[in-house]
């Protein structure tokens, strides 16, 4: 996966080579750049999953609160699976490092202070539930609905560890006024 995702980089960005010369210099632009490109995913890959490696058994010590944890697990699994490195665009994966390390902090607050975490979880729903409900429709592949879907991983950002900051403002309305556009 890191490999097919550094010849992406490397060589199939948009657009894509019209004729034999473009195709040509492409390649060797690409040759160029390969090792380069594989080594930084790698490093990033290595990161996302030191981080990833602490939280499953953090997210087990918290059974008390089954629905925090159902939460977290949840993130976790649409974050990290399988082929999470050949399916994730790669400056959407370089977030992936923060993503984890707020659900580290959220863990600490939940031990701190349940009921915020209970009701930030319910906030974060407001603006999720409808995206949830379309994932179920055909629109998985549509590029807005995955822009929304990171934008509701900044959310998370924002309500649990505000202190990791998002690249950008969000917040639950702001999030409504994005869905609300997308609809029309």
């Amino acid at each position: 996966q890191i490999i097919q995702a550094g010849l992406s980089r490397a060589c199939l960005q948009q657009p894509l080579p019209a004729n034999q010369g473009e195709f040509n210099r492409r390649r060797d632009e690409g040759k160029a750049r390969l090792n380069l490109l594989v080594n930084e995913i790698a490093r990033l890959v290595g990161q996302i999953l030191a981080e990833y490696h602490m939280l499953p058994k953090k997210l087990q010590a918290i059974k008390a609160h089954a629905a925090s944890q159902a939460d977290m697990l949840s993130q976790l699994q649409s974050l990290v699976h399988k082929r999470f490195v050949a399916e994730t665009d790669h400056g959407q994966l370089a977030h992936f490092p923060r993503y984890l390390k707020a659900m580290l902090v959220r863990l600490d607050k939940l031990r701190a202070d349940p009921a915020r975490d209970t009701r930030l979880m319910a906030e974060w729903q407001q603006a999720a539930s409808p995206w949830q409900r379309a994932q179920k429709g055909a629109a998985r592949g549509d590029p807005k609905m995955q822009e929304y879907r990171w934008l509701l991983e900044e959310l998370r950002v924002s309500l649990f560890a505000q202190e990791l900051r998002t690249p950008m403002p969000v917040s639950v309305k702001r999030l409504q006024k994005v869905w609300e556009s997308m609809q029309r």
